[in-house]
């Protein structure tokens, strides 16, 4: 089967990216990225490519090259699906916050009103594909929605996890380390996963294109991201046994990386993992492991997601105790707000919770962050609901220019670990802020013997 033409429902952190490289790499594919949010679409339309809704590094660029001659953005959804050959599902999967399965379970009403809408609008055979990070057998319940349609129409669901990491996704999506596709075993199943195969053999080596079955694919996924939230958990509790013992993490971490059967990726201590993935993964992988009964492997792996946790409030109570037990109508700075450098991507990021905590104790948060706007910061406060949006609004302050955000401040806080900071002139800042000035370094990108040379209060993570 040649393939012609692709539609992605979901323009988000994934389907974005992902259609935009198949689209500059694959000229002779259509590909249409469909979305019901019309601001988003509108976003990713501009003129100016800069202002797509997505920050990645290279991406921009990218979409310039593609849209308008093979790459188009649309809210059309209904006319793109009837039109593809491929369909893929790049909606939301977030954790459900109600029902059977409540803080654990991946919601998946996205998933199933995709399924429902390619169901009644397709009125040709379409190969449909998993992008969406899913629970182990969603497929299963993707195909017998699709199977019932009743119209004749054959269907062929495949699983296509992605393996991007926020911040380096453009480079992920054009050398990746594997790409994995999951489908049936069927001679309809092999011919549809090729027909995918064929798409990323425009640019990726085939020996780096793995198929299986497509329930070993969902896992796959679920439990790549696992492994590494564990790393960072198990570095982030050693951190603080260093504290304890007087050793350094930063020593640790660079002697057991040495070790080629453990490698240096992953271990860098902070104040925690975010981002969309990790906690949601973990958890899903936690709720099916105890909807089988396997109970001890559940309590193993939500340890990872209790030690995150416990990284950040420690770092919130860290900041408190610091600066003698009271934060009260202090002024604390954060320098980033994004769960990690090079992205505009918030979600579940170290900052919300440790700005959360510090609010509860009446801090004042002056917030820095090249990249998220103030929009986005109160919006990530107002959905932890745990006060009322003026609150919110009265105790955080979002600035443009750093040194005005540490102007007057009592503390600073390294929440991301944006590259600009280390070329900062921190003499300047020092003299800016309230004395004693200290700064609390959750990322450990900062030079600690020239901070404490000019007169910081410096405090590292596991150091």
């Amino acid at each position: 089967m040649e393939i012609t033409k692709i539609c992605c429902i979901g323009a988000g952190y994934v389907g974005g990216p992902t259609m935009a490289v198949i689209a500059q790499k694959c000229p002779h594919i259509q590909v249409t990225v469909v979305d019901l949010n019309e601001e988003r679409i509108a976003a990713w339309n501009d003129p100016n490519t800069d202002n797509i809704p997505i920050y990645e590094p290279g991406l921009s660029e990218i979409v310039a090259t593609a849209r308008g001659r093979n790459l188009f953005f649309s809210t059309a959804v209904d006319q793109a699906i009837d039109e593809a050959q491929i369909i893929f599902i790049s909606v939301n999967t977030p954790t459900k916050t109600y029902g059977k399965g409540k803080g654990m379970a991946a919601d998946l009403k996205y998933i199933e009103l995709c399924a429902r809408q390619i169901a009644r609008v397709a009125k040709d055979n379409k190969i449909v594909v998993e992008k969406s990070t899913l629970p182990v057998r969603t497929a299963e319940a993707i195909k017998s929605i699709l199977d019932h349609t009743g119209n004749g129409v054959q269907f062929q669901i495949l699983s296509n996890p992605e393996f991007l990491a926020e911040g380096t996704a453009v480079t992920d999506l054009l050398q990746p380390d594997r790409i994995l596709i999951g489908g049936d075993t069927t001679p309809e199943g092999k011919k549809a996963m090729e027909a995918l195969v064929q798409v990323y053999s425009n640019w990726v080596p085939t020996d780096k294109i793995l198929t299986t079955n497509v329930w070993s694919s969902e896992l796959s996924k679920l439990t790549a991201n696992a492994f590494l939230a564990q790393r960072i958990s198990s570095v982030n509790a050693m951190s603080e046994l260093c504290e304890k013992t007087g050793a350094d993490i930063n020593e640790v971490a660079k002697a057991i990386g040495m070790d080629s059967r453990i490698g240096p990726k992953f271990l860098k201590a902070s104040v925690g993992f975010g981002g969309s993935c990790f906690q949601k993964d973990i958890l899903n992988l936690v709720y099916i492991a105890k909807s089988y009964g396997l109970h001890e492997v559940a309590d193993y792996w939500e340890q990872v997601i209790i030690m995150n946790d416990h990284q950040k409030r420690r770092f919130s109570n860290g900041i408190v105790q610091t600066l003698y037990n009271t934060v009260s109508d202090k002024k604390i700075t954060f320098l980033g707000w994004a769960f990690k450098k090079d992205t505009n991507d918030t979600r579940e990021s170290a900052a919300i919770f440790v700005a959360d905590d510090l609010i509860n104790e009446h801090a004042k948060i002056a917030v820095y962050d090249p990249k998220v706007s103030s929009k986005k910061i109160l919006e990530d406060l107002n959905y932890l609901a745990t006060r009322s949006p003026e609150h919110n609004q009265d105790s955080v302050t979002s600035y443009r220019d750093p040194y005005e955000a540490c102007q007057d401040a009592h503390a600073i806080a390294i929440l991301t670990e944006w590259d600009e900071f280390i070329h900062y002139d921190w003499q300047k800042i020092f003299d800016a802020m309230q004395k004693p000035a200290f700064i609390f370094d959750g990322r450990n990108v900062l030079d600690a013997a020239q901070l404490r040379a000019i007169g910081f209060v410096y405090q590292g993570i596991g150091s």
